[in-house]
């Protein structure tokens, strides 16, 4: 699976949401033991970019980063230009241009993780917009960690 964007769980086939579900489960060793925590993502710069609040699902994506040797950072969106007025793609270009190979987004706009992957060069994740899914939403928050037991039944 070497999509650039990770937008929905719908865009996937049930082998590669297999494929993830199976790394998550190989990598949830690295949550509990620091002493297996590599540098995998080493290189590798991570933003959270969360216009709506989120606790787990942005905690994971940062700590799953930085167990994987990823620098992770959260834009706060309340501090940032955002509030004088820029826009999602503005914001999008301006992280990439600092260098930001993945962001993971949440937005209460439908589709606007869709407009940012377009956007920009650098690797999206939709963390969740007012049509996503539950199953997508717990997926997501639950794949970094490894929580999700392999299954293809009903998938899809």
């Amino acid at each position: 699976m070497m999509k650039k964007d990770l937008l929905g769980i719908k865009d996937l086939s049930k082998t590669e949401i297999m494929e993830l579900l199976q790394a998550a489960k190989t990598q949830k060793p690295k949550v509990h033991d620091r002493n297996l925590r590599d540098n995998s993502l080493k290189g590798t710069s991570l933003t959270t970019l969360f216009y709506e609040n989120s606790t787990r699902t942005k905690m994971s994506f940062l700590l799953a980063g930085e167990y994987l040797g990823a620098f992770a950072d959260d834009l706060n969106i309340s501090t940032s230009s955002v509030v004088k007025g820029e826009t999602l793609i503005d914001t999008g270009l301006t992280l990439e241009a600092m260098g930001t190979n993945v962001i993971v987004i949440r937005h209460g706009m439908t589709g606007a993780a869709h407009l940012l992957a377009q956007n920009v060069k650098c690797s999206v994740i939709n963390g969740g917009d007012v049509l996503t899914n539950i199953q997508h939403k717990r997926c997501l928050t639950h794949i970094p960690f490894g929580k999700i037991k392999a299954s293809s039944k009903g998938l899809m």
